[in-house]
């Protein structure tokens, strides 16, 4: 093989790298189906959650401890909601401290909440592996 021909696959193949790089990067991130919850009571709630560290604990999205119980939908879960999310956060479990907050603060943690459950699902059970290695979800659960 000639030093030419090395060369050429070479830049090519970093090219295409580059190429994929970009459309990977760019694409799907122009809707964002939970935009109408980001608000400024989300924003606090989500402050929050990071400074009492309750990822520690929980996860969002699969990640996270795993003492507590998955957030990412506790909202919309069959049996549980808005209300069953406040009192936990009021009032904490055996395993869950009571951080004795406000109810502003429980309010923005719960509008924080809801912001996640509407972003996406966990676990992702029913998913397509794209051509290019991505994971598509397919249908709502």
């Amino acid at each position: 093989m000639s030093i030419l021909l090395k060369r050429f696959l070479f830049w090519g193949l970093i090219s295409l790298f580059i190429i994929n790089s970009i459309v990977i990067y760019t694409s799907g991130t122009e809707n964002d189906p939970a935009k109408a919850y980001i608000t400024e009571e989300s924003k606090a709630g989500k402050l929050l959650f990071q400074e009492y560290n309750c990822i520690s604990c929980h996860q969002i999205y699969g990640l996270g401890g795993y003492m507590g119980p998955d957030l990412t939908n506790v909202i919309s879960e069959r049996g549980k909601g808005e209300l069953y999310a406040k009192s936990f956060i009021q009032s904490g479990t055996q395993r869950m401290p009571n951080f004795h907050l406000s109810e502003n603060d429980v309010n923005a943690l719960t509008s924080y909440l809801k912001y996640v459950d509407k972003t996406g699902f966990s676990p992702v059970k029913n998913f397509e592996i794209k051509f290019d290695g991505t994971i598509m979800q397919k249908a709502n659960l």
